[in-house]
C-alpha cells in the first residue's frame, strides 16, 4: 500500500477516466453518424473521342485522401477501397481503379452528339477542383452541358463517403455540316425587286455545337445578283436567306444554278454543299410584237374560193397564258373587205372566203391586230392588190377510181403495173382555148390521154408501189392553154403498208459460249430482228426451233435466249439448233437463224485412274529404269484443266513415274529376297486452277529367279564328325543334311545326293534325295571301321539352270574313340573322292503308282487259289509289301505338292532342325 497521499491521487485520476469513457460512449454514436453523412461531389470535363487509358482526374488525390497526401500515418491503417455504386450509363465509359481512386477513359469511346441527344448544345468546361459544396459546384454547370454521372462509395468505414462525380463532355469538332436534301429549289418572280429576302428552307445541320456548328453560308457563284444572309433566331438556329441584288428577266435567263455552301467554326472548319436552283417565273411583261409593219400580197381576179392569201404572225416572249395571242380586224377595215378575205384568229391565216366580182376594188387595206392579255395591240397592215383577169384559167375535174379521203389517195404496196388511180377532164370554161395538160412530180406514176375521147386523161402506176421505200407521193397535174394560162391540181397518194417482208436477222449464225456450271437461268443473248414492215406487221416475235433442247428458253417478246439448267461440257461440248422471228402480219412471215453455243470448260473434274488398284508381276534383278508397267488415268476437262501430272507419293527414292506416258519404272535393280512386294500410292495432279487430284494404290510383285544356291545349315563345318557304332542296325538313321533356299518356288525345292565316297565300305551309307537324312544300308562288319567321308550335293531346282552347294559328311565307325587327333589329322587331309555325276531323282508328277497298290490283289487271290497250303505265307508277304508301297508313294505324292508363293521371304530362323538320337563325339 502507498502513502494516503498517492492512494487519493489515483482515485481522482480513476474517476477522470470514467468521466472521459461516458464521455466517449455519448459522443461516439454521433460521430459515427456524422462520418456516415459525408457526401461530397467531383466535377472533371474531358474532351469527346478520346482513346481508352486517358487519365481524367484521381479521386484520392482530389479528396485529399491520406494516401494521396504522402504522409505516412503513425498507426497501420487498412487500404482505400473505390467502387462504382452502380453499372450505369456513365460506368460504360469509364474506368475506375478500385485501389488508387483513378479514373481513366474505357474502351468504349465517347461520343458525345450520341449521348446527349436530346441537349441543344454542349458548355465547355475547365479542369474543375474538387468541392464538398455541392451548391457552389453546380452553379458552374450550364444548362445545355452534357454530363457523365457516377457515384463512387469510398471505403473502410473510417473514411467512407459518397461521391458524386460528374464528368461534363466538351464537344469537338468532329461532324461537317450537312444539308437534308442535295438540291434545293427556289422560285422568284422576274420582277421581284432588288433586296428581296428569301428563305431557304432546308438549312444545313451539324450535331456539333456552339461554334463547332454551323456558322456562315456563301455561294460559289451568285451571278452578280444573288447574295445569302443568315438569321439567328431566339433558340440560336441559323437560317440562311436568299437576296436579290439585280434585276432579273425571265426572258433573259430563266434559270440560274449554283452551289450554297455552308461552313462551321471549328479548327479547322468544315463545311457541306448543296446543289440551289433558282427559277425565274414569268409575269405578263412582254406584248405581242410583228417582225414588219406591213405586208404586199397581189391576187388574181380569177383566183377560186380558199385561195391563201397571206399569214401574218406575232410573238410574245412570256409564256404559257401570258404568250396567248389572238388575231383581229381592226374597225377601220371596210366590211367588204371583211366578207372577202376571211382571218383565221388563231393562225393568222388570211383565205380568199368569197368570189371576186368585176367590179370589186383593186387595193384592200387589211389591218390587222395582234392582242395580248393585259396589252396594247400589235398593228401590221397587210395590203391586197388584185389583178384583173380578162379570161378564165383552165379547170381541172378529178374522178377518183382508187379510194380517196379528202384529196388523199391510198393505195397498197405491191398493186400491179398499170393500176387507175383517176381520171382527169380537162375544160376550157371559155371553150376558145386549146387545153393541154401534164404530170409534175417524182414517182412511178404516169398520166396519159384516155382514147377515143377529148380532154380525159388516165392517172396509173408505172411499176410496183414500195412502202419501205416511199410512202407518200404529191404529184400535181397541170393543165394551160394557148394564152398561157395553167392551173395545177395537187394529188398526195399514200401508199398502204403490206405484208411483204420478213423478219431479218443482225446474224444469221449466233455464235455464243458459256462456261459449265452455270447458273440456273443464266443470260445467253439477246436476238434480234427487224422487220421493215410497219404496224403489227413489223412486230416480231422469238421462238425456238424444233431440234432445240427442252432446257433452252427464248422469250417471245424480248428475244432473251437463257438456259435453265447447268450444261456439263464433259457430256457435251456443242449445241446447234435454229431459232425464228415471226412477224405478226398475216399470214404471218418468218426467218431462221441458227444459234451455236460452245460450252467452255471448268476444272470441274479430277483426274480418273483406269482402276484404283494396279498390279504388276515383276522378276526380280529386273534391270534398273526398265519398264514395270504403264499408269493409265485420264481427265474428263479439256485443255490446260486436262492436262493430267504423276508423281509417286511414297517410295520416290526407288520408282519413278514417266508423267507424260505414265510408265513406272525402278531406278535401282529389285531384289525379291530383300522385299519380295512394293505398295505405291500414285497421284494424279491436273493442271487447272485450283488443281484437282486423285489417287491409286500400286501394287509390285517380284517373281522370283534362281539367284541364291541352297545354303547347307547343318552340317556347320567340313571338319566335323559322328561316331557310329558297329552294332547300328541296318536302315537306321545316322545324321542328316538340312539346308535351306532363300528362292521360292521350284527354285526352293532342294535335293540332295551323295556325289563323292571314301571309306572302307562307302556304299554302307545312302542319303534321302528329299529330306537329307542319311541312314546305314546295310549291316558294319570288323572290316568296316574306320572313317567315312561322304561329299553331299545340295541342289535346287531352279530354271533355267539349277543351283547347288556341296558339304563334307564325315562318319567315324568304331566302337569308341581313342585318338582324337588321329581322327582330326585324318580330316585335315584333303580326300581322294571320285566325284559321280549321277542327278538325284526327285518325281514331282502327281501321284499314278497307287495302282500298283490295286493291283497286288489279283496277285493275291491268284495265289491263293494255285496254292492253299501257301496261302497264309503269300498272302501276308504280300500284304506287307503292298502296303510298304502303298505308304511309301503316298508320302511321295504329298511331299511333291508345292506351293510357289509370290511374294514371301524365307526366315532361315524360322525353321526348325529335328534332332537325331545318335551319339555326337
Amino acid at each position: 500500500m502507498g502513502p494516503p497521499g498517492s492512494r487519493g491521487s489515483t482515485s481522482s485520476a480513476r474517476g477522470s477516466l470514467q468521466h472521459l469513457l461516458l464521455f466517449l460512449l455519448f459522443v461516439g454514436p454521433f460521430n459515427c453518424f456524422a462520418s456516415y453523412s459525408r457526401a461530397t461531389e467531383l466535377f472533371y470535363s474531358l474532351n469527346e473521342g478520346l482513346p481508352a487509358g486517358v487519365l481524367i482526374g484521381s479521386l484520392a488525390r482530389d479528396l485529399r485522401l491520406p494516401m494521396a497526401s504522402g504522409q505516412r500515418p503513425t498507426v497501420p491503417q487498412p487500404p482505400l477501397s473505390f467502387t462504382l455504386a452502380s453499372r450505369g450509363l456513365g460506368g460504360q465509359y469509364v474506368r475506375l481503379d478500385n485501389r488508387s481512386g483513378e479514373l481513366h477513359t474505357s474502351a468504349l469511346e465517347i461520343d458525345r452528339e450520341a449521348l446527349c441527344v436530346e441537349s441543344g448544345g454542349a458548355t465547355v468546361f475547365g479542369e474543375a477542383e474538387s468541392t464538398s459544396s455541392s451548391s457552389s459546384s453546380s452553379s458552374s454547370l450550364s444548362s445545355e452541358s452534357c454530363l457523365l454521372l457516377l457515384d463512387v462509395l469510398v471505403l473502410p468505414q473510417e473514411y467512407f463517403r459518397l461521391v458524386k462525380v460528374k464528368i461534363a463532355i466538351r464537344d469537338v469538332n468532329d461532324n461537317a455540316p450537312r444539308f437534308p436534301v442535295p438540291h434545293i429549289h427556289l422560285s422568284v418572280p422576274e420582277n421581284a425587286p432588288v433586296n428581296t429576302r428569301l428563305a431557304i428552307e432546308h438549312p444545313a445541320l451539324d450535331p456539333d455545337v456552339g461554334t463547332n456548328g454551323v456558322q456562315t453560308y456563301r455561294l460559289r457563284d451568285n451571278y452578280g445578283v444573288f447574295t445569302l444572309d443568315v438569321e439567328e433566331n431566339e433558340s440560336g438556329e441559323r437560317t440562311p436567306y436568299l437576296i436579290v441584288m439585280g434585276a432579273l428577266d425571265r426572258e433573259t435567263r430563266e434559270e440560274y444554278v449554283t452551289v450554297i455552301i455552308a461552313e462551321d467554326g471549328g479548327t479547322p472548319p468544315l463545311v457541306g454543299s448543296a446543289t440551289l436552283t433558282v427559277g425565274i417565273s414569268d409575269i405578263n411583261d412582254n406584248c405581242p410584237q410583228f417582225s414588219d409593219s406591213q405586208l404586199n400580197v397581189t391576187l388574181y381576179g380569177n383566183s377560186s374560193l380558199g385561195t391563201h392569201v397571206a399569214t401574218v404572225h406575232a410573238e410574245d416572249l412570256d409564256l404559257g397564258s401570258n404568250a396567248e395571242i389572238t388575231y383581229s380586224y381592226s374597225q377601220k377595215v371596210p366590211q367588204l373587205s371583211r366578207d372577202l378575205f376571211h382571218l383565221d384568229e388563231t393562225t393568222g391565216a388570211i383565205t380568199l372566203s368569197s368570189k371576186i366580182d368585176g367590179d370589186a376594188p383593186r387595193l384592200h387595206r387589211l389591218i390587222i391586230l395582234g392582242n395580248g392579255p393585259g396589252c396594247i395591240p400589235a398593228v401590221i397592215t397587210v395590203l391586197v392588190t388584185i389583178i384583173k383577169v380578162m379570161m378564165r384559167p383552165p379547170e381541172v375535174v378529178p374522178r377518183f377510181i382508187a379510194n380517196e379521203v379528202e384529196g388523199v389517195v391510198y393505195l397498197k404496196e405491191l398493186e400491179p403495173i398499170n393500176t387507175p388511180i383517176a381520171f382527169f377532164t380537162i375544160k376550157d370554161p371559155d371553150e376558145k382555148y386549146k387545153v393541154n395538160c401534164y404530170l409534175d412530180g417524182d414517182g412511178p406514176f404516169r398520166l396519159s390521154p384516155y382514147k377515143p375521147y377529148n380532154n380525159e386523161y388516165l392517172l396509173e402506176t408505172t411499176k410496183p408501189l414500195d412502202y419501205e421505200t416511199q410512202q407518200l407521193y404529191e404529184i400535181s397535174v397541170v393543165a394551160w392553154n394557148s394564152e398561157g394560162f395553167n392551173v395545177n391540181k395537187i394529188i398526195k397518194i399514200q401508199v398502204l403498208d403490206d405484208n411483204d417482208n420478213s423478219p431479218v436477222f443482225s446474224q444469221q449464225l449466233i455464235e455464243l459460249s458459256i462456261e459449265e456450271n452455270n447458273v440456273p437461268n443464266a443470260f445467253l443473248t439477246k436476238l434480234h430482228a427487224t422487220d421493215a414492215d410497219s404496224g403489227e406487221r413489223g412486230e416480231v416475235s422469238y421462238f425456238l426451233g424444233p431440234d432445240a433442247p427442252s432446257y433452252f428458253s427464248l422469250d417471245k417478246t424480248t428475244g432473251v435466249l437463257t438456259v435453265a439448267t447447268q450444261l456439263d461440257r464433259e457430256e457435251k461440248e456443242k449445241y446447234r439448233y435454229t431459232v425464228k422471228a415471226v412477224d405478226s402480219g398475216f399470214p404471218p412471215r418468218e426467218s431462221i437463224a441458227t444459234v451455236t453455243i460452245t460450252v467452255l470448260d471448268k476444272n470441274d473434274n479430277s483426274p480418273r485412274f483406269i482402276n484404283k488398284d494396279f498390279s504388276f508381276f515383276v522378276p526380280e534383278n529386273f534391270p534398273g529404269f526398265g519398264e514395270i508397267g504403264v499408269i493409265s488415268v485420264t481427265d474428263a476437262d479439256a485443255g490446260q484443266n486436262g492436262w493430267v501430272a504423276l508423281s509417286v507419293l511414297n517410295g520416290s527414292d526407288i520408282f519413278v513415274i514417266d508423267t507424260g506416258k505414265g510408265v513406272l519404272r525402278a531406278k535401282v535393280s529389285l531384289d525379291r529376297e530383300q522385299q519380295s512386294s512394293y505398295v505405291l500410292w500414285i497421284e494424279a495432279v491436273d493442271g487447272g486452277d485450283p488443281a484437282l487430284s486423285s489417287t491409286a494404290k500400286i501394287t509390285i510383285l517380284l517373281l522370283d529367279i534362281n539367284d541364291n544356291p541352297p545354303l547347307v545349315l547343318f552340317p556347320q563345318s567340313n571338319m566335323s564328325y559322328l561316331l557310329v557304332l558297329p552294332s547300328t542296325l541296318p536302315g537306321s538313321p545316322i545324321t542328316e543334311v538340312y539346308a535351306v533356299d532363300k528362292d521360292t518356288g521350284m527354285n526352293a525345292v532342294i535335293a540332295y545326293s551323295i556325289i563323292g565316297r571314301r571309306g572302307p565300305r562307302p556304299e554302307s551309307f545312302r542319303i534321302d534325295p528329299k529330306t537329307g537324312n542319311i541312314t546305314l544300308e546295310e549291316s558294319l562288319m570288323q572290316n568296316d571301321y574306320g572313317l567315312y567321308r561322304l561329299l553331299v550335293k545340295v541342289s535346287d531346282h531352279g530354271y533355267p539352270e539349277p543351283l547347288h552347294s556341296t558339304v563334307m559328311v564325315n562318319l567315324f565307325v568304331n566302337d569308341t574313340v581313342s585318338n582324337e587327333s588321329y581322327i582330326e589329322s585324318l580330316l585335315r587331309k584333303e580326300p581322294d573322292i571320285n566325284i559321280e555325276e549321277k542327278q538325284p531323282q526327285i518325281s514331282i508328277e502327281p501321284t499314278h503308282q497307287k495302282m500298283e497298290s490295286a493291283s497286288c490283289m489279283p496277285t493275291l487271290v491268284a495265289l491263293s487259289i494255285i496254292s492253299l497250303g501257301s496261302i497264309a505265307l503269300v498272302t501276308g508277304m504280300g500284304i506287307y509289301i503292298c502296303l510298304r508301297k502303298g505308304k511309301k508313294h503316298h508320302r511321295a505324292d504329298e511331299n511333291m505338292e508345292v506351293q510357289i508363293p509370290l511374294n514371301g521371304r524365307i526366315n532361315l530362323h524360322m525353321l526348325e532342325k529335328k534332332p537325331m538320337e545318335i551319339s555326337n563325339i
